[in-house]
């Protein structure tokens, strides 16, 4: 190539810089650890603002007898594998017994701070979704828990009110019946509701639609393990044993 064609070559153009890899903040590597010691700054400020309360509950352990605190924290520590259990049945996966029984206790944690098991639940719904649980499976898992639990904790309820019929007045805890006719009309409101948004929302009934499947078929198959019915149903039933084990 002559000295004239090498002159009017163009210059090549200078190679783009790699794009360097973002580093965290020093800012945002605090938000976790802040997150975590937030509830216990959130208990502290309660003990200094309700000090007489705290003061009192403080001396009323302190004359406890430990031994019946003990067994207590005991019976609080079996209802975390209670819980565990039961999760653990609503689902065919196997789950790592340690982890789950950890994920419940931050599960309990949670459910202080959010009202109607939102907490545990939402604990829950992230520790499946990093075990490789579909979203799907995981929250036909959680509505299983859910459903199980009320109706075990009633046929519990039901075999000590025929044992003991004495032990509770049930003219006391029926309702009258204008709060019998709110409760009816609240629930067929809701049901109405939510009939009429599957009817005429597509967009909401097919994810509700693929729902309702994907948590039949799981609980056809966990029905057919032996070892998850009893995991599902025992732990659901030695839930509010254990509860009561604890106040007694």
């Amino acid at each position: 190539m002559s000295q004239l064609q090498l002159e009017t070559l163009p210059a090549p153009l200078p190679a783009a810089p790699c794009p360097a890899a973002p580093r965290r903040s020093r800012a945002a590597r605090l938000v976790r650890p802040a997150l975590v010691l937030l509830p216990l700054l959130l208990v502290g400020v309660w003990a200094l603002v309700d000090r007489r309360t705290a003061y009192a509950g403080a001396a009323r352990l302190a004359s406890a007898d430990p031994w019946w605190l003990l067994a207590a924290l005991v019976f609080t520590c079996l209802t975390w594998v209670a819980a565990a259990c039961v999760r653990q049945g609503a689902l065919p996966e196997r789950l790592p017994p340690g982890l789950l029984v950890a994920s419940q206790f931050a599960a309990g944690a949670a459910n202080q701070v959010l009202p109607a098991g939102l907490g545990a639940h939402a604990v829950t719904l992230r520790f499946l979704q990093r075990r490789g649980i579909a979203l799907p499976r995981a929250t036909a898992s959680l509505a299983l828990y859910s459903l199980v639990k009320p109706v075990a904790r009633t046929l519990v309820l039901l075999v000590f009110l025929v044992a003991f019929p004495d032990v509770l007045r049930l003219g006391a805890l029926v309702p009258d019946d204008r709060t019998l006719l709110l409760a009816a009309g609240g629930a067929a409101l809701a049901l109405t509701v939510a009939a009429v948004l599957l009817v005429t929302v597509r967009a909401l009934r097919r994810p509700v639609l693929g729902f309702l499947r994907t948590a039949l078929t799981d609980v056809r198959e966990l029905h057919t393990r032996p070892g998850r019915v009893l995991a599902l149903w025992g732990g659901a039933a030695a839930t509010p044993l254990l509860q009561g084990s604890v106040i007694a």
